[in-house]
């Protein structure tokens, strides 16, 4: 892959409501810290890409509720329905297409104003599965019931996952959910879908995020301290999910083979020092970890049992906080990848993993995981 680096990042902080601020005013917010971050201005952004999603949005062409405050005006601009990350991926290209020389990219989302069971709901087949009222929480409940028959994975372990984000989310102004809560004040929340409980489950947010991506050329010139792009894939599965297995993430594992291929990365678990994944659920941070080879061959569940994946261990899975700790839905991958960029840069204070050089990134679309996309980012060329 040619050099490519992320030179700006900017994000709003991650709040259950944000009442006062319309999509212009987060997308605003991100969009001036990002660039701020990377010491230029408007007119040194070629062409911007938005990520949005009319269901979220509730409203048509969602795009168009923050291209101006994206500074679109004058440039090309084009709009990503789905995760931040692949967003980012549609950026990168245009950058490697070598029309452009600078790319920025906005993901906003407001679940404050949607109502997340209907949305997901709309996902599904509306001939087959739509009637029988799964959404995303209960096609979760149905995965997280599989998984743990498959791997042995118990309850506890799942719950570490939550005791682990919320707490890292503690040293994170950004973050929505800072706390300090135990196993067992997981397993005793509330139950909102078999077996998982209301800590098990990310929260409703809002919240905004802004990255801008570079040629080496313009890095080199215009950014202040780039991230270099190692590698990057994004796979999909099948999409009724029926016809796959919900227990495992064939396309995440894909997604991962051919990032670090890119990267030059045989051996994940020891070259990778910090990794950001997509925790909507606190068993997913399990599997998808084990999907991208970051727990080698053992249960990602005994591993974290055993005290391993925290802020100061070899390998830190979402010092942060995660998702778990606030979930605004389209943001949330782009969201990722500024939370890796700002551990390679070694700004992220308190919740900083010692010698971060190399991290990874994760985003997911669709139900269940149905398709991934992964970063690779390296602080060194």
């Amino acid at each position: 892959m040619e050099h490519t680096a992320i030179i700006g990042i900017g994000m709003t902080t991650i709040e259950a409501q944000k009442p006062r601020d319309t999509f212009a005013d987060m997308a605003w917010e991100a969009v001036t810290r990002a660039l701020a971050d990377a010491g230029i201005g408007f007119d040194d952004i070629d062409n911007v890409i938005t990520t949005s999603n009319d269901f979220w949005d509730g409203r048509t062409i969602s795009c168009m509720a923050v291209s101006d405050a994206s500074g679109a005006r004058h440039k090309n601009v084009s709009c990503v329905e789905g995760d931040g990350t692949f967003g980012a991926f549609y950026g990168l290209c245009r950058i490697l297409s070598g029309a452009y020389g600078t790319t920025l990219v906005t993901a906003h989302s407001k679940g404050s104003e949607s109502v997340s069971s209907l949305i997901t709901n709309a996902a599904f087949d509306p001939l087959t599965d739509r009637a029988l009222g799964l959404d995303a929480l209960t096609a979760a409940a149905i995965q997280a019931n599989m998984y743990m028959h498959r791997t042995g994975t118990t309850p506890e372990e799942a719950a570490l996952v939550s005791v682990k984000n919320h707490g890292n989310a503690r040293h994170n102004s950004y973050a929505q959910l800072p706390m300090e809560i135990t196993v067992q004040d997981v397993l005793t929340s509330e139950m909102v879908a078999d077996p998982l409980h209301k800590l098990d489950c990310s929260p409703v947010s809002d919240g905004c995020c802004a990255i801008v991506l570079a040629s080496e050329a313009r890095a080199r010139t215009i950014g202040r301290k780039p991230v270099w792009v190692k590698g990057v894939a994004f796979c999909s599965d099948a999409y009724y999910l029926g016809d796959r297995n919900l227990a495992e993430a064939p396309a995440l594992i894909e997604a991962a083979r051919k990032a670090y291929a890119q990267a030059g990365i045989a051996n994940p678990t020891a070259e990778i020092q910090v990794a950001e994944v997509y925790d909507a659920f606190g068993f997913q941070e399990l599997m998808w970890i084990e999907a991208m080879g970051l727990c080698g061959t053992e249960r990602a569940g005994k591993l974290l049992a055993d005290g391993r994946f925290g802020i100061r261990d070899r390998l830190a899975v979402n010092p942060s906080g995660g998702l778990l700790s606030g979930h605004p839905v389209i943001a949330a991958g782009l969201i990722r990848m500024a939370e890796v960029v700002r551990q390679l840069r070694g700004e992220a204070g308190a919740y900083q993993v010692d010698g971060a050089r190399m991290g990874v990134a994760h985003g997911i679309n669709g139900i269940c995981g149905q398709s991934h996309c992964v970063w690779v980012l390296g602080s060194e060329q």
